[in-house]
């Protein structure tokens, strides 16, 4: 399968790699035909993002991406006057774009925003299927190609982070993890070229950092961080070399547990 490539900032030409790991493209396509909202629960790094380009490369539709973040307002996703040429313009922000033009919006980590950011999305993720727009006073009603999804790491939130009932039982939830082994190393191998044997003991690396988790570690090395490494050792970078700075250093900065990390890595390349 090809890389994935837009023919411009949101329409995909061709189809972005994407390996499933069980029913979450049937789900995703009956959730899409029935109007009905997605959840994307699962780990850092393990494949939501290319998930909703694949699907969206899929459907033949946008996809408009929102990484949320603690300054994101429900005025930067919905949008806001601006002076533009000296004259005030309404601008719409990538949600209510999205809504227009019936576009796949992903909210992206969705309880990293302002809690404000919620209470906006509701009237979208039910029956409705509307965005009101106060500051215009618009009652924008979405296309009926748009659809909503969500993503969040419920085992990384804290309880103040985590999300309400009253959003959650909105959307339907697709539970991801890290892929099997041999999955994995075939997404690594896919995605860097690297040999297969090396790109085994990649994840085999992996698999002992994610047994970290809870023992000092938030999170034990994603899918992501084994496409970085596998990448750096393609264009020459020793193995151990690109183990310490794409996956040891990437995961903390504690020193004994940084030293203990390093260790896996020597003890395996």
């Amino acid at each position: 399968m090809s890389i994935s490539a837009k023919k411009d900032d949101s329409l995909f030409e061709s189809e972005p790699y994407y390996e499933a790991q069980g029913d979450e493209i049937t789900l995703f396509e009956a959730a899409y035909k029935n109007h009905i909202p997605i959840l994307l629960k699962g780990p850092t790094g393990c494949g939501k993002t290319r998930f909703m380009e694949h699907m969206a490369w899929r459907l033949k539709r946008p996809l408009v991406t929102v990484s949320c973040h603690d300054d994101l307002t429900a005025s930067d996703l919905v949008g806001r006057y601006l002076i533009v040429g000296g004259e005030t313009q309404w601008i719409d922000g990538p949600l209510a774009r999205a809504v227009r033009q019936g576009a796949i919006c992903y909210l992206d980590e969705i309880v990293e925003a302002r809690k404000d950011t919620t209470v906006v999305i509701h009237p979208l993720a039910d029956d409705r299927r509307v965005l009101p727009i106060e500051k215009t006073g618009e009652l924008l009603k979405a296309d009926e190609h748009f659809c909503l999804a969500i993503s969040y790491n419920p085992g990384y939130q804290s309880v103040l982070k985590d999300l309400k009932q009253s959003t959650r039982q909105r959307f339907i939830a697709i539970e991801f993890n890290y892929p099997t082994t041999n999955l994995e190393t075939q997404i690594v191998v896919q995605e860097t070229g690297l040999d297969r044997d090396t790109a085994s003991m990649l994840v085999k690396y992996a698999v002992m950092t994610r047994n970290l988790k809870g023992n000092g570690l938030d999170e034990g090395a994603s899918t992501r961080l084994l496409v970085h490494t596998g990448k750096l050792i393609m264009s020459g970078i020793d193995t151990r070399v690109a183990c310490r700075t794409a996956i040891a250093d990437a995961l903390t900065d504690e020193p004994d547990l940084l030293a203990a990390i390093n260790e896996l890595g020597t003890a395996l390349f």
